[in-house]
Parts: C-alpha cells; sequence; structure tokens
C-alpha cells in the first residue's frame, strides 16, 4: 500500500491535534490526563510496534537525547519520569495551534519522508518554529506509523 501526500499532511495535522490535546488534558486533568492522551498518541502515531523509532527530540540533550523506546517519548512529551530527570515535558507547554510548512517529501511504496518546519503557538501567543523531520511506514494493518521523527531548533548565527 503506497502512502500518499494527502496522508502524510493528515499524519502532520493529527500530530499536532495530539500535542495541543497533551497541552489542554494537562491544564484540566494534571499529568495523570496529560499522560492518557500522550500514550494513545504514541500507540497510534508513532511506529513503537515496528521496533525503534528513531527519535530525536527537540530539547533532549546528553546521553538521553534519542529516544529509540516508547518509554524515552513518552517522558519528553509528558516529563514526570525518575528515568529522564531533564525531561520538563514539552507537551505541557500550553499549545494552542500546530501548522506545518512542506520543504520536501520523498515517498517510496509504504515509506515516506517529510521535511520542514513546525510552528507551534502556546496559549499566551508565544511561537516556536522547529525544523522537523519525519519518517513513515505503513504498518501490516496499512495504518501510517512515525518510524523517525528528527526535530531542533533552527541554526541561529
Amino acid at each position: 500500500m503506497a502512502i500518499t501526500e494527502s496522508e502524510i499532511a493528515e499524519a502532520r495535522v493529527a500530530w499536532g491535534k495530539a500535542l495541543v490535546a497533551i497541552a489542554k488534558a494537562y491544564e484540566v486533568e494534571g499529568i495523570d490526563g496529560a499522560r492518557l492522551i500522550a500514550e494513545k498518541t504514541l500507540d497510534s502515531a508513532y511506529g513503537y510496534n515496528l521496533g525503534p523509532v528513531l527519535f530525536k527530540p527537540t530539547m533532549a540533550s546528553g546521553k538521553q537525547t534519542f529516544r529509540p523506546t516508547r518509554k524515552g517519548a513518552l517522558s519528553y512529551f509528558v516529563g514526570h519520569d525518575a528515568e529522564y530527570p531533564l525531561d520538563s515535558g514539552f507537551g505541557l507547554k500550553g499549545w494552542r495551534t500546530v501548522t506545518s510548512e512542506t520543504s520536501a517529501t520523498f515517498i517510496e511504496g509504504d515509506v515516506a519522508m517529510w521535511m520542514g518546519w513546525v510552528l507551534m503557538t502556546d496559549k499566551d501567543g508565544n511561537e516556536t518554529k522547529v525544523d522537523k523531520s519525519w519518517g513513515y511506514k505503513k504498518d501490516a494493518n496499512g495504518t501510517l506509523r512515525i518510524i523517525l521523527h528528527h526535530s531542533s531548533l533552527p541554526y541561529q548565527l
């Protein structure tokens, strides 16, 4: 089953909506509500069921820069995990909107790569723009899964 451009666009929109949902759940239900949404997102959008996900979060460093496990990704999004003491919970930062701008897309059958900018706005109107790459693969059920997620802040001179 070949991946289509529209599936990749839908996946980016779904990811953005999930990030906003995590932030809003945290504000209303606390960490337990945020964790529940983050877990559902990891299970529905990411390919941890296929093997390690090549996940390099924006604000991760040192020996925990890369998060190939679901547990590491969950900690990045919601923090509150003693095994990842530097994680403050990227998903808990009051996000309200997420948009993206495509630089390029590569599709080869059931594998695709996307690269571009993702712009996130928080409840105070502060914007964060990140350089983002996502790799996707369809699983045996035809569900599009994130298998690569690389994010970094734009280079500053």
